[in-house]
Parts: structure tokens; sequence; C-alpha cells
């Protein structure tokens, strides 16, 4: 006999592997070591800050899913586990990413190169999981399909591009002395921009 899926057993283990996910960006800042408690590391604060507030904007990503279907099944069970699997493994290259742009962390071109890659790659599987997480529930809905599924699945679908182009630039060192592979996220706003109009006009959502 086919059990029914508990969405809410999905959302309470995903809460807390991001609350662990937090957890460990808490504890890479390490100890104080120095007379004064009341010291403060700025650097290593912003570091910090813009982890953090990245988790908790994959967070909300992630939250909005679940808000926007009802629907649950093995594949987004396993596309769900890989997600989390993944910003586990995303904090620390953005950390360090983060901390070579402060100056905080020193490393050889090759290895900043790789880590751009790094860092896209975990930005392409994130995004590429949530777009696939939306494609899923908008075939299989047994409601009446919405067209706001099939809107956040190219929309997603746009991030992995995004995403892709950079992991190309940084491999091949294109304007890496610039942060060309990072600057280019850039095209993100005006790129779901003209899609959202594109989608709206299609779809007579106006």
């Amino acid at each position: 006999m086919k059990l029914p899926h508990n969405i809410s057993r999905v959302e309470a283990f995903s809460d807390g592997v991001f609350a662990f996910a937090a957890t460990l960006l808490v504890v890479s800042v390490g100890n104080e070591t120095s007379d004064s408690a009341l010291q403060i590391n700025w650097v290593a604060f912003l570091s910090f800050a813009v982890s953090f507030f990245v988790l908790v904007a994959l967070w909300y990503t992630h939250y909005n899913f679940f808000r926007r279907t009802d629907y649950m099944d093995n594949w987004i069970i396993a596309l769900n586990a890989i997600l989390l699997f993944v910003v586990l493994y995303y904090i620390f290259p953005l950390k360090s990413l983060i901390n070579t742009g402060t100056g905080t962390l020193t490393i050889s071109f090759e290895s900043f190169s790789s880590l751009f890659q790094l860092y896209s790659l975990g930005f392409l599987l994130i995004f590429l999981c949530f777009s696939l997480m939306y494609l899923r529930a908008y075939k299989k809905s047994k409601s009446v399909r919405n067209v706001n599924l099939l809107f956040y699945t190219r929309h997603f679908a746009i991030y992995v591009g995004v995403a892709l182009i950079s992991i190309l630039m940084a491999k091949y060192q294109i304007g890496l002395h610039f942060g060309l592979p990072g600057i280019i996220y850039a095209v993100l706003g005006p790129g779901c921009y003209f899609h959202g109009v594109w989608f709206r006009k299609k779809y007579n959502l106006e």
C-alpha cells in the first residue's frame, strides 16, 4: 500500500538542516583568543553576516516552494535532499570567496579560479534543484495546473544559466582579475525582469 507523503516532516527536516548550516557558520568564525572579548574583527563579522543572510535568502526561497504547492512525491523529496546537501557545502566556498574579497584570505590566482568555480557550482546546483522541484510540482499536481509553478521553473533556470556562464568564465579565467565571474550575476536582475514581462504577456496575466 502506498503511503501518503507528510510535507510537514520534510519541512521540519529541511529547517533542521538550515539551522545546522547556520551553526556551522558560527563555529567557523572561531573562538576568542584575545584578552578582550569586546574586540571585534569587523572583517570576519562582515563575512559571517553576508554568509548568514545568503543562507536566510535560500531558506526563504525554500520556504516559498512549500507555500506555492502542496504536491509531494519521492522525486521532490530526493531533489530536496540534494538541495540541502549542497547548501551545507555551499556556505564554505561562499565564506572563503568573501574573505578573499576583503583581503582576509590570500590565495593564488589558480586557487581563486577554482574557488569561483566551486561557488558557482554550488549556486548552479541549488537553483537547478529548485527549478526541477517546481517543474515536478507543475507537471504532477492533481489540481488545475498553476502557471506560477511554470514561471518559477523558468525563473530559476535563468539562475542556472548564469551560474554556468560564471563557471566557464572562471575556468578559462575570463576577466578573473576584475572579478567578472562574480559581476556576471548582475544580469540576473534584468534577465528575470524581462522574463517576467514576457511570461505575463504570453499567459495573459496582466
